[in-house]
């Protein structure tokens, strides 16, 4: 596969001047901590590193996205305009390699409304191919009603919200994950579990809410082979499904008719199984998940897929470039 395109799209960036002006306050209350510093040089990097990592790799496009603590930590006043300006970098980004990075729109959760119009305003005008959501937003999933601009616009535009965890709740925090050395606790919380069963419950909200049915068009994405939800697609029918007689499909078709997900992080053989059993190789796609996994690891994993070469170029890229609208062709700065 030396000469295949490879399009990864959960590949994250941080900037610390967009760091620095939230309250740190704001950021130890989310749950971030000494986790604020972890892998920050290469989160901020973007020209020498990262490329050079990319070529070795064989990758061929990373869809930046920025990795929370951001907007949804400001006032409904101040997140707009701070959302703004970070897309703006982020775009200028893109611009220095657009035959190497597209992104994500980071979004100003805390005034939907205002969120719903830069997410326009990104696709439209920076040519962003859709938006990343971390997590909650002030305790709520976006099945709650006050996010319903954002899911309508994204449907609008036919552009996928990829819904990538978040730190969990304080109360969650507690309840769950806390009693062990702070950074056993913080990565139980995160990485470690607590960021793959939130993310799962997310989406099963959306499900259980009706959320998916209002918005039939809808196109989601989510990372780390599924979250867990390959393995349990049956048994929530089996359990909840009979909470749900009032939606128009079963959990696990309407799941399935409006989620994607990635291999973001997860570079073994049996969560890839159950996601190619349940999920099928047209809603899965490459990612890695840089720089907290590494592209040589993620790499190694796509190539040694037991798929046929036609579904690996789906999932390669062929997936995300449909999805994603992405362009196959190669394009260089002028």
């Amino acid at each position: 596969m030396s000469d295949i395109r490879i399009v990864a799209l959960e590949e994250h960036l941080r900037f610390p001047s967009f760091v620095a002006e939230l309250d740190p306050g704001a950021i130890a209350r989310r749950g971030w901590g000494g986790g604020i510093a972890f892998r920050r040089d290469e989160l901020a990097e973007v020209d020498g590193a990262r490329l050079t990592s990319m070529d070795e790799a064989g990758i061929t496009v990373q869809v930046l996205s920025v990795v929370e603590p951001g907007a949804d930590l400001m006032s409904p006043e101040a997140g707009p305009p701070f959302a703004r300006r970070y897309n703006d970098a982020v775009a200028a980004v893109v611009r220095g390699h657009p035959d190497r990075f597209s992104a994500f729109a980071h979004l100003p959760l805390t005034a939907p409304e205002a969120a719903a119009d830069e997410l326009e305003r990104t696709v439209r005008e920076l040519g962003f191919p859709g938006a990343l959501i971390s997590g909650s937003t002030d305790g709520k999933f976006l099945d709650d009603g006050v996010f319903e601009p954002v899911l309508a616009r994204a449907e609008q535009l036919d552009v996928p919200l990829y819904i990538h965890p978040g730190v969990p709740p304080e109360a969650v925090r507690r309840a769950y994950y806390d009693g062990f050395a702070p950074g056993a606790s913080f990565v139980f919380a995160t990485a470690g579990w607590g960021w793959h069963a939130e993310t799962a419950v997310h989406i099963l909200r959306l499900v259980l809410a009706g959320t998916l049915d209002r918005h039939p068009r809808l196109k989601l994405i989510i990372g780390h082979a599924g979250e867990g939800l390959p393995t349990m697609l049956a048994r929530c029918d089996e359990t909840l499904g009979s909470f749900a007689k009032s939606l128009r499909r079963s959990i696990s078709q309407t799941i399935l008719d409006h989620v994607s997900i990635t291999t973001s992080g997860f570079f073994t053989l049996a969560p890839f199984l159950a996601a190619l059993l349940t999920f099928g190789a047209d809603r899965i796609l490459f990612s890695v998940d840089y720089p907290f996994s590494d592209n040589n690891a993620a790499r190694s994993f796509l190539d040694a897929l037991p798929v046929t070469q036609n579904d690996k170029e789906k999932i390669a890229y062929g997936n995300a470039d449909r999805l994603l609208k992405l362009s196959p062709v190669v394009r260089r700065p002028a």
